[in-house]
């Protein structure tokens, strides 16, 4: 998808008055956080990120028109870079809006089940 087109979608989604936006897409970051209420920062281990990722190929996706039959190796990559080129900033920018946002962040699938625990019972 283009990008003016896709920013625009985007611009269109936050205008709501209800949205929620899962991904990583560090150009359009900070225009998300500037709009929403809370961020939920999942930052897992590598390891954890490589299975998961490796765990959806083969299988039909909602968010994917198409089915991957195997694990794209500049994605792998990109997940292994991630925490040294990537995660920097958004921490940089989850700090930067700390005063202004609910954020929260979890290093494990047990923090998340923590988190809804104490939150939802």
């Amino acid at each position: 998808m283009d990008r003016n087109i896709f920013d625009e979608k985007l611009k269109e989604i936050i205008l709501k008055d209800k949205w929620i936006i899962d991904g990583n897409y560090g150009r359009t970051l900070e225009m998300r956080i500037q709009a929403c209420e809370a961020i939920f920062l999942l930052d897992f281990p590598v390891e954890e990120c490589l299975a998961g990722a490796k765990s959806r190929i083969g299988k039909q996706r909602v968010d994917m028109p198409w089915i991957e039959t195997e694990f794209d190796e500049e994605f792998r990559q990109w997940i292994i870079d991630f925490p040294k080129k990537e995660l920097p900033m958004v921490y940089e920018l989850l700090d930067r809006y700390k005063g202004e946002k609910s954020i929260y962040v979890f290093h494990s699938r047990a923090d998340i089940d923590d988190y809804l625990l104490k939150t939802f019972g």
